[in-house]
């Protein structure tokens, strides 16, 4: 049974299968065409947190896929009414994938270890594989190929950091952190991902001009998710110096794009000017957010069959 937990679940050869599957169902889309690959299957989404592009690409990118989808919210009492284990193993009795967007990572391992179906990680605590393949496939359509490439992200070392750092390890791409102290990449996270990957290019830092340097993406994140309002105004003095304005942006190369996982707290991470600028993508990108898993459920549950 394949799970999608995190982006060391996948090899190179798997992220670019599923990057030519959604090149194609793109280009289907763009032309009016919805192809039905997987008719008569039916996905849960169960969520415990709140979700607009998540929740909405899944759905959409189901529809077009020719199955149907399920919201399950708090209601369902997952983990709360009944265990995860009798709650994975009759739930999977419905249905053939179950998206998972919970607050820790813990939990959705659990309930894939009691479902008889695949089991996607829409988010968690520590990853957010779902987002780094619709960004790197983002980085793709714009630059052609991600050989050689940079991206520079400036911010929290969060979730998304860690999913686009292990996607960049696996394609070729380098992967630069600016964050300070205590907000930066654990020990631990930087030995898995040699681990991982030995060969990947990981650049660190506390400096976001030597980050952006050279990169062709310059990324942030919220400098709190949620789960973390508590720590909102020491989070707002510590990341005082790492907001993504004109000045950053002018020490990248002149065709880098700025990328934003949103929602945005504008005027913190990120200044509208750059949001708002041509050398923005973040459209694009959470567009892709429904291409992109509409590979991944593509090619996921083909794997299955």
């Amino acid at each position: 049974m394949r799970h999608l937990f995190t982006l060391d679940d996948l090899s190179t050869a798997e992220i670019e299968r599923i990057f030519a599957i959604t090149q194609d169902l793109k280009a289907k889309f763009e032309q009016g065409v919805r192809e039905p690959l997987l008719p008569g299957r039916v996905m849960a989404l169960l969520f415990e947190k709140p979700s607009l592009r998540t929740r909405v690409s899944f759905e959409a990118g189901m529809t077009h896929l020719g199955g149907g989808s399920l919201f399950l919210g708090e209601d369902v009492g997952w983990g709360s009414r009944e265990s995860i284990a009798d709650f994975g193993r009759v739930l999977s009795e419905f249905v053939d994938v179950i998206v998972v967007r919970a607050k820790t990572h813990e939990k959705v391992l659990s309930l894939a270890e009691h479902s008889s179906c695949p089991v996607i990680n829409g988010l968690t605590d520590y990853s957010h594989p779902c987002q780094a393949l619709a960004d790197l496939y983002t980085v793709r359509e714009r630059f052609s190929s991600l050989k050689g490439l940079k991206i520079a992200y400036v911010g929290d070392a969060n979730n998304v950091a860690r999913s686009l750092a292990e996607g960049c390890g696996k394609l070729g791409l380098t992967f630069a952190c600016a964050a300070p102290k205590g907000y930066q990449f654990t020990a631990d996270d930087v030995a898995r991902f040699k681990k991982v990957t030995p060969a990947i290019d990981l650049q660190l830092t506390e400096d976001p001009k030597v980050a952006v340097r050279g990169a062709q993406a310059i990324y942030t994140d919220v400098w709190t998710s949620m789960g973390q309002e508590a720590e909102r105004e020491e989070r707002k003095k510590a990341f005082a110096a790492y907001q993504v304005n004109c000045a950053l942006m002018k020490t990248a190369p002149r065709d880098a794009i700025f990328m934003h996982c949103l929602p945005a707290n504008r005027g913190e991470e990120v200044t509208d000017e750059v949001m708002d600028s041509p050398q923005s993508v973040v459209v694009q990108q959470a567009g892709n957010r429904m291409h992109a898993q509409k590979g991944v459920l593509a090619w996921l549950l083909a794997s299955q069959a």
